[in-house]
């Protein structure tokens, strides 16, 4: 049996330490978890502000005044806004995450809005609208998100008297299902093109996630097809004192581009409304709290030759409004009407964490150096037992362990199934450890539910996530990738996915 000839190995990172889960709720109020790193946010103008990578601010006070508009710049990734405060916030002013309209750069006064295509950018945490068809009767393409409405395209006789005829895209979904795109004739019938967009997500927005895009409108025979809206934003604003809205806070969906003129395109999809969360002490104010879904153009028919007809693009689902709090003082409503609970956790529980908590019977400590951090005896016998701890983890899944040797062939071994259950699971393995000092690291891959990929695909450019890694390195934090249905990878910082749950 071979022996350890020294007296030591490295025991590389393997939690990170970064946790925006799970706010603490006192007995008598509420913790938002801000740090005040950000100090006081009270601007005098219009501001906009560039959202941090982890998309999060922690303010101590937030006071915006009448007259003043806040928008925000996204981060690299699109994640939803989040704002936190150790103290209280004041909006007489206006905040503003709304998806944008589907946009017209033609010459003034053609009559034809919106025929480039171009479609309306989503809000911070939303998804941008589908592009229109080109001219020659070009199908659309669809809204991005887990919503996104369909593309429109063109029919032919066997649905509508006039052959050629074309389709506006579908409306996004979120809080609902969005509409179909309307045809002109009363008679003409639904088929499989401009199809509205599915809804999704939870009425106590856990996890946090916009709006989705329309579908871009086909192209007709002298024209673009309009774009589809943009989704509205998703925000997030927790106060360990009271959240008072007297002014608004707008997370509305972006509306199609229009359409006219001989040998138009036909219009896009609406955008949905996005999400708006206030997590607080107290909650007052009537001002206005909107997620509403965007508008769409009105097509018409073309009577020239050969006659078809465009028709008009879906309507849109609105988004959702949760308000949280011990004391609620507000009146008004909300549009739509708001879901009402006492304070959660800001975040879905806790991060997803994978540890070696012990390596032949010593115990790992729970912040590792990369520097010896566990010492053996050179009498220790191989193989020896490596431990893990899981979090957020389904059972049944497995670690694969990593050993680095200083000098030598890495090798790589496979625990059998995890055990326990998801928020605390277990596994371990036997394995040989070389002489001399290695560095030990281990990942899990897991399968996630749809609705989850659906969220992460924010930071999968718009694919569904079908799986997450979780990887400890040497010295540094835990790492996260996503992999998607298509098989595509992306790394994204393990914070990341405390914002829409593990």
């Amino acid at each position: 049996m071979t022996h350890l000839k020294h007296s030591h190995f490295k025991l590389g990172a393997l939690v990170a330490t970064l946790s925006l889960a799970g706010l603490a709720l006192p007995a008598f109020a509420f913790d938002s978890g801000s740090t005040g790193a950000d100090g006081a946010f009270s601007p005098t103008v219009n501001t906009e502000l560039q959202i941090p990578e982890s998309g999060v601010f922690n303010f101590t006070t937030v006071d915006i005044p009448t007259g003043v508009t806040v928008t925000f710049k996204k981060n690299a990734t699109n994640t939803p806004v989040v704002m936190l405060a150790s103290g209280n916030v004041t909006i007489a002013g206006t905040i503003n995450i709304s998806g944008g309209s589907a946009t017209h750069v033609g010459a003034a006064g053609d009559g034809n809005l919106g025929d480039d295509g171009l479609p309306g950018i989503g809000g911070p945490g939303g998804y941008d609208g589908g592009r229109g068809g080109l001219s020659g009767k070009v199908r659309g393409g669809a809204g991005l998100g887990p919503g996104g409405g369909g593309g429109g395209s063109q029919l032919g006789t066997a649905y509508w008297t006039y052959g050629g005829d074309i389709t506006g895209g579908g409306g996004a979904g979120f809080a609902g299902a969005g509409a179909y795109s309307q045809p002109n004739l009363p008679d003409a019938p639904y088929n499989n093109t401009g199809i509205g967009g599915t809804a999704y997500g939870s009425n106590v927005l856990l996890p946090l996630i916009g709006g989705s895009g329309g579908g871009g409108g086909a192209g007709g025979l002298n024209f673009s097809g309009s774009g589809g809206g943009g989704g509205g934003g998703a925000i997030l604003i927790a106060s360990s004192g009271t959240v008072s809205v007297t002014g608004t806070i707008a997370a509305n969906g972006g509306a199609s581009g229009n359409a006219a003129g001989d040998g138009m395109g036909a219009t896009g999809g609406a955008g949905s409304g996005g999400a708006i969360r206030i997590v607080a002490t107290a909650i007052g104010g009537n001002g206005a709290i909107s997620a509403t879904n965007g508008g769409v153009g009105g097509g018409q028919n073309y009577t020239g030759n050969p006659q078809y007809y465009a028709t008009s693009g879906g309507a849109a689902s609105v988004g959702r409004i949760r308000l949280e709090a011990e004391t609620f003082t507000r009146t008004a409503t909300s549009n739509p009407s708001h879901s009402f609970g006492s304070p959660g956790s800001a975040f879905l529980a806790g991060l997803p964490t994978l540890r070696i908590t012990s390596v032949a019977g010593v115990a790992a400590p729970t912040n590792p150096t990369g520097n010896a951090d566990i010492t053996l005896p050179s009498t220790t016998p191989n193989p020896v037992t490596v431990e893990f701890a899981t979090t957020g983890v389904p059972v049944g899944n497995t670690v694969s362990l990593k050993i680095t040797p200083a000098y030598g062939t890495p090798t790589t071994v496979i625990s059998p199934a995890i055990t326990g259950s998801t928020s605390a699971g277990v596994a371990s393995v036997s394995a040989t450890l070389p002489t001399g000092p290695s560095v030990l690291s281990a990942s899990t891959t897991y399968t996630i539910v749809t609705a989850m990929g659906e969220a992460l695909s924010i930071y999968a450019q718009g694919e569904t996530v079908e799986k997450v890694r979780l990887t400890t390195t040497m010295n540094g934090p835990t790492l996260a990738t996503l992999i998607t249905q298509s098989g595509k990878e992306f790394d994204v910082p393990h914070a990341a996915l405390a914002m829409i749950g593990g």
